[in-house]
């Protein structure tokens, strides 16, 4: 079986899934968490190198504050729990999305989980929080056109690998298969430069239900496309 060498998910569907199982969203969001592990873990003993997840969306912000006091007391924990995650599976942990529109305390906890594991050999583990494709391309920009300003590079310099370099992404590789679980079929602002050749796997199983077994269904449906970048079959 090819494996692809590196996987996005847009992790979708807890809340769903906890109303079918009478309790409330937050019980859905803390599976879901739970699960992530389990799916980085499987991932690794399949051969795959970069695994990146849709978190937390820029546009999450405007859900009820509730649900969102409770997503960021759950991404606190998850950052503390992470370090030690991250250490016992050799993983390489970055986030990607802007961090300074999280709190004080959180940038901490990411600074300190992305320091911690830099050095680390296994899985290399992108987590998008407080990320929207459109926003990561304009912060790039604005980057991007400061350093013009001061001369850093010439504009016969700049071509897409100059561009790619002020993504959020620019040392990890382009995905190779997207996964969106819990049924809907759209890619919501998701790493719209990076997934301009990946293949698009879509299940309507909800993300605390994805297990090993579904990650093989879309590696499988992965290997049964006919892969093309700019209408030349990859050989």
């Amino acid at each position: 079986m090819n494996v692809p060498q590196h996987i996005a998910i847009i992790l979708d569907g807890n809340g769903r899934w906890a109303k079918q199982h009478g309790m409330p969203r937050n019980f859905g969001h803390t599976q879901g968490a739970k699960n992530v592990e389990t799916i980085c873990r499987e991932a690794w003993n399949l051969g795959v190198k970069y695994l990146t997840v849709y978190a937390f969306s820029t546009e999450n912000w405007s859900r009820p504050r509730e649900e969102v006091d409770a997503l960021m007391k759950l991404l606190r924990n998850y950052m503390k729990n992470c370090v030690k995650t991250a250490e016992k599976n050799h993983m390489r942990v970055r986030i990607i999305g802007d961090k300074t529109g999280l709190d004080e305390d959180i940038q901490e906890s990411i600074a300190r989980l992305e320091e911690s594991s830099k050095d680390h050999d296994g899985l290399n583990f992108q987590i998008a929080i407080n990320y929207g494709s459109r926003d990561e391309m304009l912060r790039g920009m604005r980057k991007m056109l400061q350093d013009y300003k001061e001369d850093k590079f010439s504009l016969n310099e700049l071509n897409e690998t100059k561009f790619q370099s002020y993504l959020d992404t620019a040392d990890i590789p382009d995905p190779d298969l997207l996964i969106r679980t819990s049924g809907e079929q759209r890619i919501s602002n998701y790493l719209l430069w990076q997934l301009a050749y990946t293949e698009l796997y879509f299940t309507n199983v909800p993300w605390p239900d994805f297990t090993k077994e579904e990650l093989v269904k879309a590696i499988e449906d992965y290997n049964s496309r006919d892969r093309r970048y700019g209408g030349i079959k990859e050989e």
